[in-house]
């Protein structure tokens, strides 16, 4: 932590070079990454878009991986197909870490939510943790919940109707013998819960705006709501947020999520520690 707060210096990855390709948005996940290659004493080359990139005349994500591994040591990408990470590691020379692939999964998230998780309460164990908000697409909690089941949660997963989480995920969680509760009202379930990890409502993964707009407001976490929470209950957020926090809940004692935002650099330069 204090490497990553630029307090101490690390030459611990000097002369290492990260490659990111993000084909898709992001603040947190481009530049945490950017940060931890560069407090560890590394570089960084890559695009933030794919129209920039030879993707706009055609090139197949295969290739690019293909190309861009001649130049780096490690490559973190991000794609809005499912599947890409795993087929980017087939056929990569280097590490591949998987900063989101589409509706899939967001690995690197998953280990910052519990570091911070961790943080907060010096456990990641016995825990009730609420997951709200679309997990039908929302690929950090589809990590998290299967992450998280792994230490002996109980999770109560919120949603609205046509949103929830996949069966698949709840099947193989449940098959394992893991705590699972559904619900659509977070007022249900919010006095039992140690942790509520809010997720915003997805609008880009929604072909038919009309359907988003049915959905977008399902849920408004606010100081009167969190009234009925335990006075240690912790909210996370992935980020980016719209309207499903309140900004007045940003200095109460239950905020976290922006110093969850600092967690995501400290993550993630001990796994390109641990791969570089």
């Amino acid at each position: 932590e204090e490497i990553g707060r630029g307090k101490e210096t690390s030459d611990l990855l000097n002369g290492k070079i990260l490659g990111m390709l993000f084909f898709e948005p992001s603040t947190r996940t481009r530049l945490s990454f950017k940060s931890a290659i560069q407090r560890l004493g590394g570089s960084s080359i890559g695009f933030s878009r794919p129209e920039v990139s030879s993707v706009a005349k055609g090139e197949t994500l295969a290739d690019t991986i293909k190309t861009v591994e001649n130049y780096c040591d490690a490559i973190v990408l991000r794609h809005p197909q499912m599947g890409s990470a795993k087929l980017a590691a087939e056929v990569s020379e280097v590490p591949i870490l998987n900063a989101g692939d589409g509706a899939g999964h967001h690995p690197t998230q998953t280990l910052l939510d519990l570091y911070s998780i961790k943080k907060n309460f010096g456990s990641i164990k016995g825990l009730n943790i609420g997951l709200v908000g679309d997990l039908k697409y929302g690929r950090t909690v589809h990590s998290l919940a299967y992450a998280a089941s792994r230490f002996d949660n109980k999770l109560y997963l919120i949603s609205p109707s046509g949103l929830e989480m996949p069966r698949e995920i709840i099947n193989d969680l449940r098959d394992k013998g893991k705590e699972v509760e559904e619900s659509s009202s977070v007022e249900e379930v919010l006095p039992q819960l140690d942790v509520l990890y809010v997720t915003r409502i997805q609008k880009e993964r929604f072909s038919d705006p009309s359907e988003y707009n049915k959905v977008k407001d399902s849920y408004v976490i606010d100081l009167d709501l969190l009234e009925s929470a335990k006075s240690e209950l912790k909210v996370l957020h992935p980020l980016p947020r719209v309207d499903e926090i309140s900004s007045e809940v940003d200095s109460s004692p239950h905020a976290k999520y922006f110093d969850q935002v600092f967690s995501g650099v400290v993550v993630r330069m001990a796994l390109l520690a641990l791969l570089m």
